[in-house]
């Protein structure tokens, strides 16, 4: 039998650990995108329609309809945000180790880290258009936030690494009306961060890129993670940085021998583990994290 001490002492344990795990979503803000009504429906969606599973400990959200961007704010800023796009398809969002695990990492190095919930089952274009409003309203809010205007990023994996890429190459063109309360003229990321992007080459085939896949001169950089042994092909990944280079836009490519598809930051007892330190050091040479170059 233990203790009463003991028991008393378990017990403060166990609150100070409820706590801890508490102090990333305790001081979160949480935005809905489109107050006036989603474009294309034009109808104030509900949330009480979204889908909530966990299996696998994998926490997947679908049916959403009604998009928003939570906003995790570190206690000692350094002026740097990023929007984390989870993967899925396009179908659903794997919400913890593509998402809110990805904003805890980031407020640690001091990141304002932004999680879009993009509506998911949708077209790609709805999810631009997500992304596109939320990036709008960082840039509104980047002087209450202590963000730097200069330094807003973006990180995506999977579906959301697709997202992010098209954010890049796309982030100016439009399938809704702006709000100028809301929205910005061109909300294309300072830089970014696609981690096994999928959608970039047709499935089954090594390239070349898809038709949209179109890189321009003032293309943000890039630090492209990826396994190549995913089933989705790092050809693609290793292609997008060959365009990046014929530009001369500066493009770090992080490839591991392991790790197939959707490892977010799960543990594997692999290289490929480290991956979210290379992406900090990427940040801080590219002078991201400290508002100056280090090159």
């Amino acid at each position: 039998m233990l203790s009463l001490r003991t028991w008393l002492m378990c017990f403060v344990c166990f609150i100070l650990l409820l706590g801890m795990s508490s102090d990333l979503t305790a001081d979160a803000l949480v935005f809905d995108l489109w107050p006036d009504g989603v474009p294309l429906s034009g109808q104030k969606a509900e949330h009480s329609g979204e889908v909530r599973t966990n299996k696998d400990g994998i926490l997947r959200i679908t049916n959403v309809s009604s998009p928003q961007m939570t906003v995790y704010r570190p206690d000692d800023p350094n002026g740097a945000a990023v929007l984390v796009c989870p993967g899925g398809g396009y179908k659903i969002l794997a919400y913890e180790h593509e998402g809110t695990d990805v904003c805890e990492f980031l407020t640690k190095h001091g990141v304002t880290a932004i999680l879009l919930k993009y509506r998911v089952p949708s077209p790609r274009e709805v999810a631009l258009q997500d992304a596109q409003r939320a990036l709008g309203m960082i840039h509104h809010h980047a002087e209450e936030w202590s963000i730097d205007p200069d330094r807003i990023g973006m990180l995506g994996f999977s579906a959301g690494g697709n997202l992010t890429v098209m954010t890049c190459l796309h982030g100016s063109e439009r399938t809704y009306s702006i709000d100028e309360k809301l929205d910005v003229e061109n909300p294309t990321p300072s830089f970014a961060i696609p981690v096994y992007p999928a959608y970039l080459v047709e499935r089954g085939t090594e390239g070349p890129l898809l038709s949209d896949i179109n890189v321009k001169d003032t293309s943000p950089p890039l630090c492209l993670v990826h396994a190549a042994d995913d089933p989705w092909t790092a050809s693609g990944s290793f292609l997008l940085a060959v365009e990046y280079k014929k530009r001369d836009i500066p493009c770090e490519v992080h490839v591991y021998a392991k790790g197939g598809h959707g490892f977010g930051m799960k543990k594997k007892g692999l290289p490929v583990d480290a991956w979210p330190h290379r992406v900090v050091e990427w940040m801080d040479s590219m002078g991201y994290l400290t508002g100056t170059d280090s090159n």
